[in-house]
Order: C-alpha cells, then structure tokens, then sequence
C-alpha cells in the first residue's frame, strides 16, 4: 500500500470548513485510494496548537480529528520519541539558511525513513527537500 505523509496544513485545511484549502483537501480525501497516510504526534500537537484559539466548537471539533485519525486503521500516526527528535534537531541544524521548523524537520526524516515522496501539503519548504506536495496553487 503507497504510504502518504501528512503535514499539519492538511489536517487544519481538512476540519476547518473557513480554511481557504478546506474544499481542496476535501477532494483529495476522497480521492484517496489504497493509502495509508502517515503522520506523527509533532503534527497532531501543531493541530491542535494552532486551532486552540478559534473556539470552544472548534477545539470539540479537533479533538474530534484527532482521535478519529488514532483510531483509523489507514493512518499511522508516528510516535514522538527522543530519537525522532534528534534526527529532526540534526536536519534544522543542518539547515540553517532555511526557515523549516522543527516539527518539519521531523517530518522529512520520518518521510526519508519510510519512503514516502508526497506530503499532503502547500510547505514549498518540503519542495526544498525533494518531496512533491499535493496541495498546488488553486
């Protein structure tokens, strides 16, 4: 089964029906077909971070997510570990003329690691790093 990397762009422009990418993540969701998407406890902290101040309906909503993407079989959510943090720390390190965060970094190690080429993401930052993102202009 193709494995499928999934950034903290996708998961926010899937639950948040105002997010200017929500339509489009929408259709790429259905489009999706023998995948397991993969994704790691980094990202699912960034969701949730980042949607903390839009509401009480909207935290509901994304604990919601968050817990359905556990419990789904097609997704593998990555545990946070020391050594995935420090492979991470090593690439932001090593990309300092970059502006790649590091749950990024953490991300495209995990994606080096399993072999994953597509990331379900607008970040032109994966780009740099030779992934192809799945989200284009609209």
């Amino acid at each position: 089964m193709k494995l499928i990397f999934a950034d903290t762009f996708y998961w926010i422009a899937l639950v948040n029906q105002r997010d200017d990418w929500h339509q489009q993540a929408v259709i790429i969701t259905s489009n999706l077909k023998n995948v397991t998407i993969v994704t790691t406890d980094e990202i699912l902290a960034e969701v949730l971070n980042f949607l903390s101040i839009y509401g009480i309906q909207m935290r509901r909503r994304t604990v919601g997510l968050i817990k359905d993407i556990m419990a789904n079989p097609n997704i593998q959510v990555i545990e946070q570990a020391r050594e995935s943090f420090l492979q991470g720390l090593n690439l932001y390190e090593n990309r300092l003329d970059k502006e790649y965060s590091l749950t990024d970094c953490v991300s495209m190690q995990v994606m080096k690691q399993l072999g994953i080429t597509e990331v379900l993401t607008h970040d032109k930052h994966f780009t740099q790093e030779g992934f192809i993102i799945l989200f284009t202009e609209r």
